[in-house]
């Protein structure tokens, strides 16, 4: 069964925005294994709270990624 997990800042996605990711995400796997697979592909899209992940040793903030840190 083909699984995503899809790790995105908590907030920043609207319900149709992961919606879409859904579709997309069980598109390219259809594409990749072959339709069949689409009946068992699952995808998460899992909400990180900010500063709950980092990079090289730092954590990084919401305001980090995007760009608006002062």
């Amino acid at each position: 069964m083909p699984f995503a997990n899809l790790k995105v800042p908590a907030g920043t996605l609207s319900a149709a925005q992961k919606e879409e990711l859904v579709v997309k995400v069980t598109d390219l796997y259809a594409e990749t294994f072959g339709d069949r697979a689409r009946a068992t592909t699952m995808v998460l899209v899992e909400e990180v709270a900010d500063g709950g992940w980092g990079i090289s040793g730092g954590v990084l903030t919401l305001a980090m990624l995007t760009g608006s840190e002062t």
